[in-house]
């Protein structure tokens, strides 16, 4: 007798936590990205953390499950950024030198600040401080992490040419080495360890879902960095594919980009801000459209990623760290931190000597983002797979924040004319799709991973509502926004957005 009570009794529990974890989340407007015609009031069911049944009209909510009131807000996919490096520090690669508790705080918030602006997923591109991610990953809360492995570099080549040697080789261990152009190598290194195939074989092993390399000679006359050659580069997108592996190739130049295209990568994780010869041009030059005519008929992922640009110039625009909006994602020690001698350090690396901040904006306003603008609107125009990645942070700047820096690059492609429809898009299930990954992300259907969130506005109609989530959840767990902030209330100044 007592062990059929103690049975009905684990029964019960049991059948508790099961209704428990049955979740409606109705009275909805439903926006997913396969049905752009078909916004409509509707519920979704969410079991276990997936989708496992969506409702379209007045259908009620199925018996035992917890009801959630949309109160006829907007329900929609979480978003996925394909291009973050959760390593990097905001103002400093030498973070040795900072209080640790500063450090800590900041790595902390990391995964809730990507939450805070409804970023479930991203997509790491470089893997040089594992311990990062491993953490994030443990975090109580966190976006879904993917990554791309160890980069594959060439050896001496960017961007290991922004460390010191001894460190280079210990960030960047995947490297190639072309027989054809050799380099110093530390002692002990075996040039046949470094192939494109070794290279590839050493990601796969890692678990990643892609693969990055890069073709960056340098920026301005007179760089030569060592670049893989087209013979290189053929070698690794065919291991790639055997692998399974999206490979994704770093370039922002005209002529790099070019090289991209030849080696039919998968990615290509800039926008192209140098035009060479071509720079001066005020509107995208026939040789440039008809290369651009190209990515758009391959169908190849391409990210702008214009807020690199800004990443950079917002060491001359003495207003942005008055901004209260990164006080939501960021601890304010570390605001502090930034306005001072050693926090702004990174502007000595972007500046030539001598250099006025009006100068300097003029060459990223004037120039690079300009190109880039004009690039992404041709390509939106002739319908290229444009997708969504901010690389955050581009460099060791303050300029590109987490969660922050994602809404503030889809504000850069409205500026460039990109419709509000092709954002959502690129946020969501053209990022999944490229990147393999759309059988569990990128839409409201069922089956999908219940990564999903609750806007006051409409992201087809105003980009605002990417800044008006209420709800986020993660594989079915809710949480809300104003949960997820840095700090509590940001300090307020006139004129205040």
């Amino acid at each position: 007798m007592r062990n059929l009570a103690a049975a009905l009794l684990f029964l019960s529990i049991a059948l508790t936590v099961q209704a428990a974890e049955r979740t409606w989340i109705g009275n909805v407007v439903l926006v997913s990205p396969e049905r752009l015609d078909h916004v409509e009031r509707g519920g979704v069911l969410v079991e276990d953390g997936r989708i496992v049944a969506v409702e379209r009209g007045d259908a009620g909510p199925p018996e035992g499950a917890t009801i959630v009131d949309g109160k006829g807000r907007y329900l929609v996919p979480g978003l996925i950024d394909s291009h973050v490096h959760l390593a990097l520090f905001p103002g400093t690669l030498d973070t040795a030198a900072l209080d640790p508790t500063l450090v800590r705080a900041y790595f902390a918030q990391l995964p809730r600040s990507y939450l805070y602006y409804g970023y479930t997923s991203l997509v790491d591109l470089i893997v040089f401080d594992k311990p990062v991610l491993d953490d994030f990953r443990k975090a109580p809360l966190h976006p879904d992490l993917y990554d791309c492995g160890e980069a594959v570099p060439m050896a001496g080549g960017y961007p290991m040419v922004i460390l010191p040697p001894e460190r280079a080789y210990k960030a960047f261990p995947n490297f190639l080495v072309d027989p054809a152009h050799p380099v110093p190598l530390p002692e002990g290194v075996k040039p046949g360890d470094h192939t494109p195939e070794a290279a590839v074989a050493r990601v796969k092993a890692s678990g990643a879902i892609c693969l990055k390399t890069f073709i960056e000679p340098g920026i301005g006359k007179g760089h030569n960095l060592p670049s893989p050659s087209a013979e290189m580069l053929s070698r690794l997108r065919k291991a790639a594919t055997v692998a399974g592996l999206v490979m994704v190739v770093h370039a922002n130049r005209f002529d790099t980009q070019r090289m991209a295209m030849d080696a039919g990568v998968d990615v290509i994780a800039h926008g192209m801000w140098q035009w060479g010869d071509l720079d001066s041009a005020k509107e995208v030059p026939p040789e440039i459209a008809t290369f651009l005519d190209r990515v758009a008929a391959s169908g190849v992922g391409y990210q702008p990623t214009m807020r690199v640009i800004y990443g950079e110039s917002v060491y001359f625009d003495p207003k942005y760290l008055d901004d209260p909006e990164m006080y939501k994602v960021v601890p304010r020690a570390l605001v502090e931190w930034f306005k001072s001698p050693q926090g702004g350090q990174f502007v000595k690396a972007i500046a030539p000597p001598g250099a006025s901040a009006a100068a300097m904006t003029d060459m990223y306003m004037n120039g690079l983002l300009r190109r880039d603008r004009l690039v992404t609107a041709y390509l939106d125009r002739k319908g290229a797979n444009l997708i969504f990645g901010t690389d955050t942070p581009s460099a060791p700047t303050y300029g590109n924040l987490p969660g922050l820096n994602g809404y503030l690059e889809m504000k850069e492609w409205v500026a460039a004319g990109v419709p509000l429809s092709r954002i959502f898009r690129a946020a969501t299930l053209d990022n999944a799709k490229r990147f393999h990954l759309d059988n569990d992300l990128g839409s409201i259907e069922p089956g999908k991973a219940a990564n999903l969130l609750l806007m006051e506005k409409s992201p087809l109609e105003t980009l605002d509502a990417y800044d008006s989530i209420v709800t986020v959840w993660i594989r079915g767990k809710p949480v809300a926004r104003e949960a997820l902030a840095a700090n509590p209330a940001p300090p307020s100044r006139p004129g205040a957005r």
